[in-house]
């Protein structure tokens, strides 16, 4: 797929850079908008295929920006570009329907493989912030509550509850497998179980589930 991103971002420089950066790198940026507000006009003018936001900017947030391109185009492939490592900000851009959440000290290479992937129809969320995830799940937020009413994981095997965890925690098929002893091939097939149980097409929205309703590493019953 032919990449036509824009970019939002409110400072010049880093926009400037980062139009420079993908153009040297073979990739069409369409537009690049100063503004939350100037980016929706960009993006009802210009078409792109693939949205580069920022988070914290004046007068309109990132976030406002997602919901309102979100509500234009439930298609349209939004990536948050933020220095912002807050665990709130994350969860929220991925539950408004955010495709990637990427640091702005993210390699240029890897930035490139990460458009390429969210393109191809993966969601991307900088490695950095697997701690965030774990740290929810070890319950050291005070804000999440457990949420016994309707748990949507109720039709999960011990295994397959087990297995969740641990993605939720950020840890690859491989690192999983080490873990639990078993192979690669097993846990992408526990993997896929999953995601077809929670009605889900990623294992990162699985995984903020898993967050939202407090699961926990602990509650693993003794016959897994």
């Amino acid at each position: 797929m032919n990449e036509k991103v824009l970019l939002i971002d409110d400072h010049t420089l880093f926009r400037a850079g980062l139009e420079d950066l993908l153009t040297r790198r073979g990739i069409e940026v369409v537009a690049a908008a100063g503004s939350g507000e100037e980016g929706i006009q960009q993006v009802a003018a210009m078409q792109p295929n693939i949205v580069l936001l920022d988070m914290r900017m004046p007068n309109m947030s990132g976030l406002s920006v997602l919901q309102q391109l979100r509500q234009q185009d439930q298609a349209l492939k939004v990536v948050m570009l933020t220095t912002s490592t807050n665990d709130s900000d994350l969860l929220e851009a991925l539950r408004a329907g955010a495709r990637g959440y990427l640091l702005k000290d993210i390699e240029p290479d890897e930035l490139v493989r990460a458009i390429r992937e969210i393109l191809a129809g993966k969601t991307v969320v900088a490695p950095e912030l697997s701690s965030v995830l774990a740290r929810f799940v070890r319950g050291e937020d005070g804000e999440l509550e457990e949420k016994s009413v309707e748990n949507p994981f109720s039709a999960l095997t011990p295994r397959e509850y087990e297995i969740l965890t641990l993605l939720a925690e950020g840890q690859s098929n491989k690192v999983i497998a080490r873990n639990l002893g078993i192979s690669d091939g097993t846990v992408k097939l526990h993997v896929k179980a999953i995601l077809r149980k929670l009605n889900v097409s990623s294992r990162i929205t699985a995984a903020v589930m898993a967050v939202e309703y407090g699961i926990r590493a602990s509650k693993m019953s003794e016959d897994v």
